[in-house]
């Protein structure tokens, strides 16, 4: 970034306004404004780290106080612009259902559509874009999941929302359907107002959680959270947890689907998010069958292919030997995973191991 232009050229209050509205424009379900003060933020990311909860994500620690210092991720930097992307796919099956059907493999409901990265991005810079006829001094960078930035607590100080329980960010008009974007730029721009946390007594999240991952108010054990299980890890699942799994193959939106404020979401009205390949509701044993050119053939576009077809195999394999043993279904369970084992990895020969033994008691 350039050097700190404090003379703009235009009223940074009127910009403020403006940029909120254009936001809007490109599509945005709410957009607010924050300075670059995380120091509350910064104690609880270090203390979180230094308990390990981020298990094999390294990355979470390899940049220091980049990710809580935005100035010094992005020199120049002195407000954020974030953003809400609203995503909860219309016309898709409902997700109890689908936990409450064994056969059936639970993906998270932000995965069904295309991957929202790419998407979120090119709208974030034709949104910067629009700035910058305004601003001619304008220096920014766009981030959409990537590199290191603490979304949430910058969405909190732009009044995007509060914190949940479960970690995630929560709205009264949207509960936590949505993705979060950012624009780091050097116009010091007039913050919005933070909003006031409306949890209240409720645990819900954190009494629902298969896993116990929510180990305390606002703290997440990365370890124990399937999302992180499903996704994150490339290494065995503990035994631990393979039971409490089910069905879910990709990600978990158990803490989502219990909060009380999502009763409140809006289905996203963007159709790249609409569920894909019917994976709203599939069949265990119809996705266990693909093979290795099918799934990243499938998966193009979609935010699943990076797990890579060993983990989508090692996920799969976990949630058939979580099928009722006695069951019509587990008898044809049996005999794909006899089918495929010897040509699967070790990895996943091992999950599959597990799996038959649970089938055959």
């Amino acid at each position: 970034m350039s050097k700190i232009q404090h003379n703009i050229g235009v009223d940074a209050q009127q910009l403020s306004k403006n940029i909120i509205a254009w936001g809007q424009e490109f599509g945005f379900q709410k957009v607010g404004i924050s300075d670059i003060d995380l120091s509350e933020a910064e104690p609880q990311l270090l203390t979180w780290l230094k308990k390990g909860f981020q298990g094999e994500m390294q990355w979470m620690a390899r940049h220091g106080t980049k990710r809580s210092r935005p100035a010094e991720l992005e020199t120049g930097t002195v407000s954020i612009i974030s953003v809400r992307l609203d995503y909860l796919p219309p016309h898709s099956a409902d997700p109890e259902m689908v936990l409450n059907h064994p056969q059936l493999a639970y993906i998270s409901r932000y995965a069904l559509g295309r991957d929202y990265h790419k998407l979120m991005r090119k709208r974030l810079q034709k949104f910067a874009n629009k700035i910058a006829e305004y601003a001619q001094q304008l220096s920014y960078r766009v981030f959409v999941d990537s590199a290191p930035v603490m979304e949430k607590a910058i969405a909190v100080k732009a009044g995007l929302g509060w914190q949940g329980k479960h970690s995630n960010i929560l709205s009264k008009e949207a509960g936590s359907w949505f993705f979060l974007g950012e624009i780091y730029t050097n116009l010091p721009l007039q913050s919005s107002q933070a909003n006031t946390a409306h949890c209240g007594s409720c645990t819900a999240c954190i009494d629902v959680c298969p896993t116990k991952a929510i180990v305390a108010p606002y703290q997440v054990d990365a370890r124990r959270c399937i999302s992180y299980l499903t996704i994150e890890s490339k290494a065995p699942i503990p035994l631990e947890y393979r039971p409490l799994i089910g069905n879910r193959i990709y990600g978990c939106d158990d803490c989502q689907l219990i909060c009380p404020w999502n009763r409140f979401a809006q289905h996203s009205q963007i159709s790249d998010f609409s569920a894909r390949h019917q994976l709203d509701a599939p069949n265990l044993l119809t996705l266990f069958a693909w093979t290795e050119a099918e799934f990243l053939k499938k998966m193009e576009g979609s935010a699943i292919r990076r797990i890579g077809y060993e983990s989508w195999q090692r996920n799969i394999a976990v949630a058939l030997g979580n099928i009722e043993p006695q069951s019509i279904y587990a008898k044809k369970a049996r005999i794909e995973l006899k089918n495929k084992y010897t040509s699967s990895s070790e990895l996943v020969r091992e999950h599959m191991r597990w799996a038959l033994k649970k089938l055959s008691h």
